[in-house]
């Protein structure tokens, strides 16, 4: 290997890493009601933790679809696009997991729950929708396309979690949100693989390059509601296959919750996604 091949990967590593101290500052603004230090090192909330691990890794899936994008004709050029969308996708990591939260966990004061209570749930799934956000936002911004169709898929992306989200809550015998807030890591070992592998779906509808809104939309739909109907199959088959002679949701909220099950579970719903972008 050269080093006229070597060093644009050096340059764009920098260049990455900048974007990673931006967007700790950016979430260190945005949780100005604790310190992170505070919480990991004095404390060691495990909550808190969790969450932080997947906002980082959310944030790295984010930056790993903006460097995976078309190559420009200069290095210059690689740098100024590579910073352009990468600032960008910084704002639609934090803002998309602001409406998440909003949309999915409004029954939930989260800093509350992480900072004071320390709940371990809630520090997983707010970890899973960084993690989630972070896969709908790489897919809108890879491959070849504008700006206005990577917002639009980027929305699309957003809303389409959402309704994932609603539909496991519907979906399953128990109250999510309940379950959650009483500190059960079991239910949210479970939906947690629920957010990130049908994120992970999303990601597969809006990555590659813009062809033209019919073709693009059909694909982003196609997979779309192949991810929503995975929820009840995937479900159906962890009760059958991988659990035989239990009973899923009575694993999870029984007396002393399963974690073991929980985590089983939302592996499940991982795959699954992963074997979509394979098969389908």
């Amino acid at each position: 290997m050269s080093v006229e091949q070597i060093l644009p990967g050096f340059v764009h590593l920098a260049v990455v890493l900048v974007l990673l101290l931006v967007g700790k500052w950016t979430y260190d603004g945005l949780h100005r009601g604790f310190a992170l230090r505070t919480e990991l090192i004095e404390k060691r909330n495990l909550a808190a933790a969790v969450a932080v691990a997947g906002y980082y890794l959310g944030l790295a899936i984010v930056l790993g679809g903006v460097v995976s994008g078309p190559a420009s004709f200069s290095l210059l050029d690689d740098v100024i696009g590579l910073a352009i969308f990468g600032l960008l996708g910084i704002v639609l990591l934090n803002l998309s997991a602001l409406i998440n939260d909003k949309a999915v966990f409004s029954r939930f004061a989260i800093e509350r729950e992480i900072v004071e209570d320390r709940n371990v749930g809630v520090g997983i799934l707010e970890g899973a929708s960084y993690v989630a956000v972070g896969l709908i936002t790489a897919g809108a911004m890879s491959g070849e396309g504008g700006l206005a169709s990577g917002l639009a898929f980027w929305i699309a992306g957003l809303v389409a979690l959402i309704v994932a989200g609603r539909l496991y809550d519907r979906i399953t015998p128990y109250d999510l949100h309940d379950e959650i807030e009483k500190g059960n890591t079991a239910v949210a070992a479970a939906f947690a693989g629920v957010l990130a592998g049908f994120g992970n779906v999303i990601r597969l509808a809006g990555e590659g390059d813009f062809v033209s809104w019919n073709q693009s939309l059909t694909e982003f739909g196609y997979y779309t509601v192949a991810g929503l109907l995975l929820l009840p199959l995937v479900r159906l088959f962890a009760d059958k296959v991988l659990l035989p002679g239990a009973r899923l949701g009575d694993e999870l909220v029984r007396e002393e919750p399963h974690l073991g099950a929980g985590v089983i579970a939302g592996a499940t719903y991982l795959g699954a996604s992963m074997l979509i972008g394979l098969t389908l």
